[in-house]
């Protein structure tokens, strides 16, 4: 038993750790296709040095990502062997797809991306630039698919103990992956707007780089103005879908220890162990 509390708090730690910078990864790719698109559009080169201090911080933190999600991938092997060893058929080949078809994607075109400005023409950088943000965004497809997958299992047979795919169109759509990306990935463009408007507004409060402090500010406020409500509704949208197929998360989550009709909505509470109330 210690050592299951064990294993769950070092995994714990090591994916709220790397969680913070694919989240910021996959706002940040999207941002930077918009201010390279808008530059090439209007040929206004505050909006390329826009581009130029962000694809520093997105290198960085695409680095980061990568090198702390290889931990993560060691750590189910390590931490919860047993675990893998019934559902590695199903989730490793997620995890490879993943690898496949977004991390090489990624990675293949950051090189252009980060040092192509005086080497390819504007048009082909913005390509790199473009095909980046599309593999994170279907990095995120496969991590969601797969994280949907432990939620909602659905696509498999047991054979022998272990869980084999029977349908892959029902394991990577399972019932809970479509609104939990949308959520992820809304997540991840929320995430992005207040960081780029903090960095900002920490430069205009130090009166440094004005314009392009205003600029970055007042994109970013804007995309919160509509990312934000709509975050709002498809996260009302998950916890339905969780309410469905995991009743029993709904209650953990609110406190309910008895089975109930019309159990009543809990938003704030302390929910008491000893006392089961």
């Amino acid at each position: 038993m210690v050592v299951e509390i064990l294993s769950r708090i070092q995994f714990a730690f090591s994916i709220g750790f790397h969680i913070l910078f694919p989240t910021l990864n996959l706002g940040l790719a999207v941002f930077l296709v918009i201010m390279e698109a808008t530059w090439l559009k209007t040929r206004n080169p505050l909006y390329l040095t826009i581009c130029k201090f962000w694809t520093k911080i997105f290198a960085l933190t695409f680095g980061m990502g990568v090198v702390s999600g290889i931990v993560l991938a060691y750590q189910i092997g390590t931490n919860f062997g047993p675990f893998i060893a019934h559902f590695g058929n199903v989730l490793g080949a997620l995890f490879a797809y993943e690898t496949l078809t977004a991390f090489f994607l990624e990675a293949g075109f950051l090189g252009v991306m980060l040092f192509g400005w005086q080497r390819v023409p504007p048009g082909l950088h913005f390509l790199a630039t473009l095909l980046v943000a599309i593999g994170t965004t279907i990095s995120a497809f496969w991590i969601m698919s797969a994280n949907s997958w432990m939620q909602t299992p659905s696509g498999y047979e047991l054979v022998n103990g272990k869980y084999i795919v029977e349908n892959w169109l029902n394991v990577v759509f399972n019932p809970s992956f479509i609104p939990r990306y949308i959520h992820m990935v809304l997540a991840s463009y929320v995430t992005t707007s207040f960081v780029v408007a903090a960095v900002a507004s920490y430069f205009l409060l130090k009166n440094k780089h004005i314009k392009i402090a205003q600029a970055c500010l007042s994109f970013a406020m804007w995309s919160a103005l509509v990312l934000v409500p709509l975050q709002i509704v498809i996260g009302d949208t998950v916890g339905l879908v969780v309410h469905r197929y995991q009743p029993l998360k709904t209650a953990a989550m609110e406190a309910n220890w008895e089975t109930e009709r019309g159990a009543p909505l809990v938003l704030i509470a302390w929910p008491s162990q000893e006392e089961q109330k």
